[in-house]
């Protein structure tokens, strides 16, 4: 990682700052006050010291500082664990802040973009990325402050009471800094290593665990486990260049630290044997001088030490702001990426009603990078119509359904209801569908729960009526509404998963259903059911299905076929089914049949 990049990405995190500002100056403050109680401390144990050493007081006359240094170690330590308990709520704050930054920028780009990668590296940047610049804000931002003031508060007292042991302070103080920087720019490449590994491994995983039974029939297993093994050595490797970068740090620091607090002590040494005669303003230099610089000078560099410790910390939160900033700032095109004018909620529900007709006129659909991935496409849903599409894989089909649902990003006009769908508000329009995918998730939930999602305030006539025209109610009459459904669908075959999520939409009741392949999963006898079901709810609203099964398509009003991006036909199936590509789809289909 370059400069540049990392003083942009450091830039970023501080502005993360706003929303915790207050707790920020509140954490400075208790720092600032213990610093004061630090040196009040100080005092009273070298005054205690001095006194009974050199005075040779008796205890009782002292009591008073006894007392005082008591309070002082109380008061430092309550102050600790409210910083403590601050810069917690403060990590934990921004975490909050940045996660629901990435939750925003996923549900505004969509599945089109989110399936570009694995899940497991969608998991790594919301969860270990996004944790890792916890101790940033928690402890390294408060003790960048932490860090000047307290040397500032001791210095101020020091050099009053010897000039000389201030200087030592103050000469050697700048080594430390310095080596942070050097140490901070190799550990941020190696942080930044680390993640981008770290990521890899949990994406490769996840898909391998979730292929399990793929792999074990191809017998790559091995070959697999193999692979697995050389990426977790890779991430073993770079977790020990970051640890070996830590321990560097902080070994050269406790070098520098040493070295000052042993030249100064040299220096009092000397002093009181009468070797060096400077520092002390003309005057003698008692024990009490001596024994509170010496006692100062372990405090004076310890906040800079944290720093060191802490230093780290900033490192691994560049390393991991890196693929955090990369995705929340990285300009992915939407279906609202070029529209300024918005119709507004209430524009929206007097003019986007049933009936919905949809009109494309010269459509290109783009990607979330730009592309176009289909050509000019002309055609019309009307309003009440169950319209078909059909075409080989490729084609363009589902790019059709993800542009409809506002995911994708188009050129040309897209109008619902003479509206151009790109000026909608998004979440208002997806109130108006029912969606069905090729691979429904049901939630790991109760029967009736997943069904409520279709609509909260189905009642159980309607959700009846719903089982029944999806053909689901054959096997939830068996096993019941309040079956728990467990995650990935476990319990349920494929096709009843399908015909429950079928019925999940026909629940929701929206002006447009869209179907991505709703009968893929099921047997010709509920295939057909289903479709009947199917083409009696389109007499209320527009429906759009994409299916490969083209030869149960007698029912639907109009068929589009797809080629290569391109719709080359329009029709009902009788004028399609004798001529063109429809008809080599169709004895294709046949011929896959028999």
């Amino acid at each position: 990682m370059d400069k540049i990049r990392q003083k942009y990405l450091q830039k970023w995190l501080n502005n993360q700052q706003k929303s915790i500002k207050k707790q920020l100056n509140l954490n400075i403050i208790f720092a600032s006050i213990s610093s004061i109680i630090l040196v009040i401390q100080t005092y009273c144990l070298a005054t205690l010291l001095h006194n009974l050493i050199i005075e040779g007081k008796p205890r009782e006359q002292l009591i008073i500082y006894f007392i005082g240094l008591i309070l002082c170690f109380t008061l430092r330590a309550i102050i600790l664990y409210i910083r403590e308990k601050i810069g917690f709520k403060c990590g934990q704050k921004l975490r909050n802040i940045i996660r629901q930054q990435i939750f925003d920028k996923i549900h505004l780009v969509g599945p089109a973009t989110i399936n570009n990668k694995p899940a497991g590296s969608w998991a790594t940047i919301m969860l270990e990325q996004v944790e890792n610049l916890h101790n940033f804000y928690a402890r390294y931002i408060p003790q960048q402050s932490l860090s000047a003031i307290t040397p500032i508060v001791i210095l101020i007292v020091i050099f009053p009471l010897n000039w000389a042991a201030g200087l030592i302070l103050l000469l050697t103080a700048p080594l430390i800094p310095l080596f942070m920087i050097l140490v901070g720019m190799a550990a941020a490449d190696s942080n930044q290593k680390n993640m981008n590994i770290l990521a890899r491994l949990s994406g490769q995983f996840l898909d391998r665990l979730k292929g399990l039974e793929t792999l074990r029939l191809f017998n790559k297993t091995e070959e697999q486990t193999i692979h697995i093994e050389e990426t977790t050595e890779d991430y073993r490797e770079t977790t020990m260049d970051v640890l070996k970068m830590a321990f560097l740090s902080s070994a050269v620091l406790e070098f520098f630290t040493s070295i000052s607090i042993a030249l100064m002590a040299v220096y009092f040494g000397f002093s009181y044997l009468g070797e060096l005669n400077f520092g002390t303003y003309n005057t003698s230099l008692t024990l009490f001088v001596g024994f509170f610089c010496l006692i100062l000078a372990p405090e004076f560099y310890q906040p800079l030490r944290d720093l060191g410790t802490y230093y780290h910390d900033r490192a691994a939160g560049i390393g991991a702001a890196d693929a955090i900033v990369d995705f929340l700032e990285t300009d992915y095109l939407t279906s609202q990426s070029q529209q300024n004018d918005q119709v507004t909620q209430s524009e929206m529900e007097n003019s986007v009603v049933p009936p919905i007709e949809i009109i494309a006129q010269d459509l290109v659909i783009l990607s979330p990078q730009g592309k176009a991935l289909t050509k000019p496409l002309n055609f019309r849903l009307s309003a009440k119509t169950h319209t078909a599409l059909v075409g080989q894989s490729g084609a363009g089909k589902t790019s059709i359904i993800n542009t409809l649902l506002g995911f994708l990003a188009y050129k040309g006009s897209l109008t619902i209801n003479n509206i151009e769908l790109n000026t909608l508000n998004l979440a208002q329009w997806r109130k108006q569908i029912a969606w069905v995918g090729q691979n429904p998730l049901l939630l790991e939930a109760t029967v009736r729960e997943n069904l409520l999602l279709g609509d909260i305030q189905a009642t159980e006539q309607e959700i009846t009526t719903a089982l029944e025209q999806s053909q689901a109610s054959e096997f939830i009459n068996k096993i019941g509404l309040e079956t728990k459904i467990k995650e990935g669908n476990i319990g349920l075959s494929v096709g009843q998963a399908q015909r429950l999520a079928v019925a999940r939409a026909l629940l929701r009741q929206g002006n447009l259903l869209l179907l991505d392949e709703p009968t893929a999963s099921l047997d010709a006898q509920s295939e057909n059911l289903v479709l009947a079901a199917l083409q009696q709810i389109s007499q209320s609203q527009t429906t759009l299905m994409i299916t490969h099964r083209i030869e149960d398509l007698k029912q639907c009003d109009n068929i589009l076929v797809m080629r290569e991006g391109e719709i080359i036909q329009q029709g009902h199936f009788d004028q399609l089914k004798n001529e063109g590509f429809f008809a080599e789809l169709l004895a294709q289909r046949q011929q896959d049949i028999n």
